[in-house]
Formats: C-alpha cells, sequence, structure tokens
C-alpha cells in the first residue's frame, strides 16, 4: 500500500524529471525538451521507509520513457552517485531523491514482483477522515506465479546498454527505459508487462533471468 499525503512539493515530480532525465546515457537520443506524464506506478517496501515510483513519460517525439525513483526520509548511505535531487514536501519533510536503478530496494521489488506474479501497489490518499483508496490507471503485472526466493541484488552491478539498465548480481535484471512489444522478447526469463491510458496491450517493461 502507497499513501499519498497532499502537500506542496519543492521542485514539483514534473520539474525534476524535466530537468535529469535529458542528462540521461539511456535516454539514447529521444526529444526530451518536452516531457509529458503518462501515467506511474509503485511498489511497497515492506519496512515502510522507501517510497519507489516509476514515471511513464512521453517525449517531445512521441517515444515512451520508464524513469523509476525512489523516495528517501534521509540520505542513502555512499549513494551521492545516485542522488538526483533534495525535495522539500510540507507534510513528510525534507525528501532525498534517488535513481532507483541503483536502489536495493527497489531492486528487491522489482524482482519479488516479476517472480511472484505480483502488481502494482495500491494507492491511497491521506485524508482528515482516513485513507480514500485512488483510482489506478497504470497496470503492473509479473509473469511468476510461484513464491520463488528472490535473489540478493544488494551488491549488485548496474549498467547501461542502449535504452536498457541492466542490474547484474548473479541473476540479472534488465530495466527496459524504452518499454516493447510482447511480441518482440524472445527468450528473456521472467517479466514486468504494463499498461496505460492510450496503451492498453501489456507491454514490456523488465526482465528477470535467474543465476543458472
Amino acid at each position: 500500500m502507497a499513501v499519498h499525503h497532499p502537500a506542496t512539493i519543492v521542485p514539483s515530480k514534473a520539474e525534476l524529471l524535466q530537468a535529469w532525465v535529458p542528462h540521461q546515457p539511456w535516454t539514447a537520443g529521444t526529444d526530451t525538451s518536452v516531457l509529458t506524464r503518462l501515467g506511474s506506478y509503485r511498489f511497497d517496501d515492506p519496512d515502510g521507509e522507501v517510497g519507489m515510483e516509476t514515471h511513464l513519460l512521453s517525449t517531445a517525439d512521441g517515444q515512451v520513457l520508464q524513469v523509476p525513483l525512489t523516495y528517501r526520509g534521509l540520505p542513502r548511505e555512499s549513494a551521492e552517485h545516485s542522488l538526483v535531487t533534495t525535495m522539500t514536501h510540507t507534510t513528510l519533510g525534507d525528501r532525498w531523491i534517488y535513481d532507483a536503478r541503483y536502489d536495493p530496494v527497489y531492486a528487491t521489488a522489482l524482482a519479488t514482483t516479476i517472480l511472484t506474479g505480483g502488481r502494482e501497489a495500491d494507492l491511497f490518499e491521506a485524508t482528515e477522515t482516513g485513507l480514500v483508496q485512488e483510482i489506478s490507471t497504470t497496470h503492473v503485472r509479473g509473469s511468476g506465479s510461484s513464491v520463488i526466493e528472490v535473489p540478493d541484488l544488494c551488491t549488485a552491478v548496474v549498467s547501461s546498454e542502449g535504452t536498457t539498465t541492466r542490474i547484474q548480481a548473479g541473476s540479472t535484471l534488465m530495466l527496459l527505459h524504452q518499454p516493447t512489444s510482447k511480441s518482440t522478447t524472445g527468450v528473456h526469463g521472467m517479466t514486468l508487462t504494463g499498461t496505460w491510458p492510450g496503451q492498453e496491450a501489456p507491454v514490456v517493461l523488465a526482465f528477470l533471468d535467474l543465476a543458472r
């Protein structure tokens, strides 16, 4: 379960994405001069400490970019290289925003969702009378169907290959910054697929190949 707290956020998510995304190597020459939000999805942190949100953005030339971020209430130790920005949140206070590709909490959540056939976290709005569930328009689903031991990704090596990020620690997660049609995936192991407004047919967002 993810909780949305109505608040003023500085910088806004749109502002930080527009400032940061154009400088990332995985944009691979797309026109990022204007980025438009298509949707987003979240994963749950079992410890309730780390917010995880993956943004789906349309570029000025009509491409779709997948951009995962993590939100933390304190700086992550030895992770300065993956810090995107700091943010002031009028409800939660100061927040540290990280490139989720380097965050082991995100990598573990992504692998778990794929392996168990999981889906996006339910989103609730905090109101004066309690939590109210919000309607989700972006949906993701892992292709697994049983509980399998989740690989340890705490010491993963992260690298970019074109529009794909490889997160490797024996097992390999491949995050597609430009989602692709499922029919073109070949044999890449288990997948995370997703839909959002304007994209009703599921597309592949990530692969997981377990160590053999």
